[in-house]
């Protein structure tokens, strides 16, 4: 649960809702080609499942006040990487600020792997 407070209150915030809608922007932007299971818990939610999880390879967390997301990709072979990297960033970081009004101080984008379509 993500808390935050101000003048008029406090607003609590689900883990589920960030990842959900940082996995969304970030699988939606050109070259990438999946995402990777970051904990064990999404991997047996994956296997038990059998589709992907909306919060697969997704981690957001707070640091001073402000949102710090971790995103692991699976990225489409022949493509830029630093484009796409540099994609990711901005389209996460606008989709977070514009749903909730919270400043996003850093998104970390580790490439896992690279996929031929």
């Amino acid at each position: 649960m993500i808390k935050v407070e101000n003048h008029l209150g406090a607003t609590n915030i689900s883990q589920e809702y960030f990842a959900s809608l940082v996995g969304r922007a970030a699988s939606e932007c050109f070259g990438v080609s999946g995402m990777v299971n970051t904990t064990p818990s999404q991997g047996i939610r994956t296997m038990l499942s059998r589709k992907d999880v909306p919060d697969k390879g997704v981690r957001v967390h707070i640091a001073g006040g402000k949102l710090v997301v971790d995103l692991h990709i699976i990225v489409t072979y022949g493509v830029n990487i630093s484009a796409i990297v540099k994609s990711i960033v901005n389209k996460v970081r606008y989709v977070i600020e514009d749903a909730t009004s919270m400043e996003v101080a850093r998104v970390n984008v580790y490439v896992d792997g690279m996929r031929a379509e």
